[in-house]
């Protein structure tokens, strides 16, 4: 019993009344799993929800009616009155005047016309039935007028150029689809 006496008998460490003891941890926490299931769940609602919008927007905006195109004859009267502002200048406006027809073209008859020269353009022109006899010749002679300004400077007057924006219209005019009468189109 000497031995645990001397023990006992020791003098307390220093600074430290309690001889080295310290106070009781608190518990450890240990996950259960469900926290991540929780985090997974909300994370599958919020991606629900992020996609129930995505389409609930689409088949909004797909319900909205888009206006209706606006028809190759209108954008080729349209084009061919903002390029009356370049009549000042010939050769400008005559490319205008010429691009707005050979684009109208292109449009209303699925003719390839902006790509070609004159020669190919009206060669392939005359082997269909897009325009009747007369149409042709005066889109013959347009287009020659029109190369004349753009390639042989060439320096029309005014008259000259109003004659040329008249014919292109007057093309345009002509060529202008019609619609048929309901009685006609029930036929």
């Amino acid at each position: 019993m000497a031995a645990t006496n001397s023990i006992l008998s020791l003098p307390p460490a220093s600074g430290s009344p309690t001889n080295g003891l310290r106070d009781i941890k608190p518990p450890v926490e240990i996950p259960s799993g469900w926290e991540w299931a929780w985090w997974f769940l909300g994370a599958i609602v919020v991606a629900l929800l992020g996609w129930w919008l995505w389409r609930y927007l689409r088949k909004r905006q797909a319900a909205r009616p888009l206006p209706p195109p606006t028809p190759p004859h209108i954008r080729a009267r349209r084009r061919l009155e903002e390029a009356l502002a370049l009549l000042s200048q010939p050769k400008p406006f005559v490319i205008a005047v010429s691009d707005t027809l050979r684009a109208y073209l292109e449009e209303r008859f699925s003719f390839r016309a902006p790509e070609r020269t004159t020669e190919e353009f009206l060669h392939e022109l005359q082997s269909t039935n897009l325009l009747d006899a007369s149409q042709k010749e005066r889109l013959s002679e347009f287009l020659q007028r029109c190369d004349l300004v753009k390639f042989a400077k060439y320096e029309p007057r005014e008259m000259e150029l109003r004659d040329l924006h008249a014919s292109a219209l007057r093309l345009v005019d002509e060529t202008e689809p019609r619609e048929l009468a309901p009685k006609q189109a029930a036929t």
